[in-house]
């Protein structure tokens, strides 16, 4: 069993979606499907594209939820569908224990991913962290200082929201 997490950006673009997602599949399709576990945040942007692309490969799907209010305070009506039917689509869901989403439930939500993780795909820009914590380049410097094999998934012609 190969389980990988995702780190990335939410503001990618949506020209910048299928371009992401065909380096996605790309990436799952080295895996045996029956083994293969996805855990996500399954935040919009990069955590759910990724967790899309776990399903439609045939893998298994673990969610975790940074916070007990993160579906009410954080979840955009635009996303709502998406992360709905993700989490009915998980085999697991872990939400963490802290009422509030906050930085302090993010990174605890990223400690959990990278406890998981035989691997990490970072769909990131390759940009350096921006010194708050717990953003995509944070938890591809900790994957690496952890020995965790990281995928970086920028292809040409992405682009997030200015």
């Amino acid at each position: 069993m190969t389980t990988i997490a995702v780190t990335g950006h939410m503001d990618i673009t949506d020209a910048s979606m299928p371009l992401v997602r065909g380096e996605l599949d790309k990436i799952l399709a080295a895996y045996e499907p029956s083994g293969l576990v996805g855990v996500s945040c399954i935040a919009k942007g990069s955590d759910s594209l990724f967790a899309d692309a776990v399903l439609a490969a045939g893998g298994r799907l673990a969610v975790v939820i940074p916070s007990e209010d993160y579906r009410q305070a954080k979840v955009k009506p635009e996303h709502a569908e998406t992360f709905d039917r993700l989490v009915e689509a998980a085999d697991e869901v872990l939400v963490m224990p802290h009422a509030t989403a906050n930085r302090q439930a993010y990174e605890a939500a990223n400690a959990v991913l990278l406890e998981r993780a035989d691997r990490l795909v970072a769909v990131w820009n390759g940009r350096p962290p921006t010194g708050k914590g717990g953003g995509t380049a944070d938890v591809v410097h900790q994957a690496r200082e952890a020995d965790i094999p990281v995928d970086v998934v920028w292809p040409d012609g992405a682009s997030r929201r200015a």
